[in-house]
């Protein structure tokens, strides 16, 4: 079936958590594929593997964090990666107005990990991670003071490189961001050996980061 170049879902955006008095605020980002004009759906396998991470921020943050998911219009990156760029851009603007002035957090796997760190030098952007992220070596970093990122790489992964994450990292931290990378042992590209404590992590992670970031932010205004 043929679809125009660029097809922007109605409702691409679901919040897990939305309350009033939200300290922060973290966006959720699906994998894809290399090349796929396929249209997403919310039921669709690689949406839904981070359905529970977007559970466990909600969790963890306990009121102090909105945490919404994204659904990329199409499976594919496509090339340039232009549209699910342009759209993570869109569901920014759409938090940002939703909870303006609150820092902002991406959360990515695969290729939602390359989207995150295309858009990790947006407005409010602040913290970044990256699950098993698609990085290729044309990609350029968009580190910046103040942003804090953790890039996790399963050991077992053949799909995406660890070796390129690490590398990311690097650059990352050469452009001024704090940024850190783990292996997870014996894991591969799913993230299934330990998925309940790995999710429990990253909605740690978020939280500390964060909220203490909305934190000092309070003393030094």
């Amino acid at each position: 079936m043929w679809l125009p170049t660029f097809v922007t879902l109605a409702n691409p955006l679901r919040w897990t958590a939305r309350p009033d008095r939200a300290e922060a605020v973290v966006l959720v980002l699906h994998g894809g594929a290399e090349r796929s004009n396929h249209l997403n759906r919310w039921r669709n396998v690689h949406v839904q593997r981070l359905r529970p991470f977007a559970g466990a921020i909600a969790r963890v943050g306990d009121g102090r964090l909105a945490v919404a998911r994204l659904l990329f219009t199409r499976k594919g990156w496509n090339g340039e990666g232009s549209q699910p760029i342009a759209e993570a851009r869109q569901a920014l603007m759409a938090i940002r107005a939703a909870y303006p002035g609150l820092p902002i957090g991406v959360v990515g796997h695969s290729m939602g990990g390359r989207v995150a760190l295309a858009v990790a030098g947006d407005e409010g952007v602040t913290a970044l991670v990256g699950l098993a992220p698609w990085v290729e070596t044309p990609d350029v970093g968009h580190g910046k003071p103040g942003l804090k990122a953790l890039i996790l790489h399963g050991n077992h992964d053949h799909i995406t490189s660890p070796q390129a994450s690490e590398r990311m990292v690097g650059l990352l931290q050469a452009q001024g961001a704090d940024a850190a990378y783990e292996t997870l042992p014996g894991e591969n590209h799913a993230l299934l050996r330990h998925p309940i404590a790995l999710q429990r992590r990253v909605g740690q992670w978020l939280a500390d980061t964060l909220v203490s970031s909305t934190a000092d932010r309070a003393r030094t205004s």
